[in-house]
């Protein structure tokens, strides 16, 4: 079974690119973020004709998220859990895929330290925590896989001397991100690649991917008995290259068919 998350950058505009990296790697389920289009122009049929059932939680030109899948997809849930102040913006959705809850999200950027979207960052991570205990137990089967705008250590940055100040590596963020792991999570590409310094993002601008200028803020977390059940995990830095990618590249793990023990 292949998990794979992916922030798209806007899906009507890599539509094309997502379809042909579907087909070529047929994950069992795809969390998408940045889809930036209204649930009603979603493409549904488009994943329908590939064997995909979707769900997607959009609002326009901004945020939206989805999930397809190929192994049942049920008990949606937009946004947060009900028993959570609703988000006023489209960034997360859950659903059951198989055997597994699985949780598209795309965490808000921050932009500065100063600004106010900064502690609306700090704020969603909480709730994030309180969704995932709503929804799951930590020795229940869960993943968690997206955008989350974080880099949890230096070894996720190509140079953390030049974020000095700013948001993705600030302590506050990296301590939100280890609480939501403390509650019964694992960071499944580094449990599996400890090596430092492999990203899933790239800034467009100044020729950072091909200078190796990058951040790891993508990832799929997985609660321990769905972690007993992978066998690798990947960072698909090729869907990066060519024309019009995404600034990120997909991030999936590929679990045993078995239920953990």
């Amino acid at each position: 079974m292949l998990i794979t998350t992916w922030n798209v950058n806007s899906l009507k505009a890599r539509l094309e690119r997502v379809t042909a990296w579907v087909k070529e790697n047929q994950p069992d389920v795809l969390c998408m973020q940045e889809t930036k289009m209204k649930d009603e122009v979603f493409p549904a049929l488009t994943f329908a004709e590939l064997g995909y059932e979707s769900a997607h939680f959009g609002q326009g030109q901004w945020n939206g998220v989805a999930i397809i899948s190929k192994v049942g997809l049920t008990d949606v849930v937009t946004n947060f859990a009900a028993s959570i102040e609703p988000d006023h913006e489209a960034r997360i959705i859950s659903a059951k895929c198989g055997d597994i809850r699985v949780v598209s999200v795309y965490v808000p950027n921050g932009r500065s330290l100063e600004d106010d979207h900064y502690k609306y960052k700090l704020a969603w991570m909480k709730k994030l925590r309180r969704h995932a205990a709503a929804i799951a137990d930590p020795s229940e089967m869960l993943v968690i896989g997206g955008d989350f705008n974080i880099a949890p250590t230096n070894d996720d940055v190509w140079d953390v001397t030049k974020f000095d100040g700013a948001t993705h590596v600030s302590e506050p963020e990296r301590k939100a991100f280890a609480e939501l792991c403390e509650w019964g999570l694992v960071d499944v590409f580094r449990e599996m690649n400890p090596e430092p310094k492999v990203f899933s993002w790239w800034d467009y601008r100044n020729g950072s991917f091909h200078k190796g200028e990058g951040m790891r803020i993508d990832f799929l977390l997985a609660t321990k008995s769905t972690f007993a059940r992978v066998e690798d995990s990947k960072i698909d830095r090729n869907a990066r290259k060519g024309e019009k990618p995404s600034d990120h590249a997909p991030v999936s793990m590929r679990l045993s068919n078995g239920r953990a023990k």
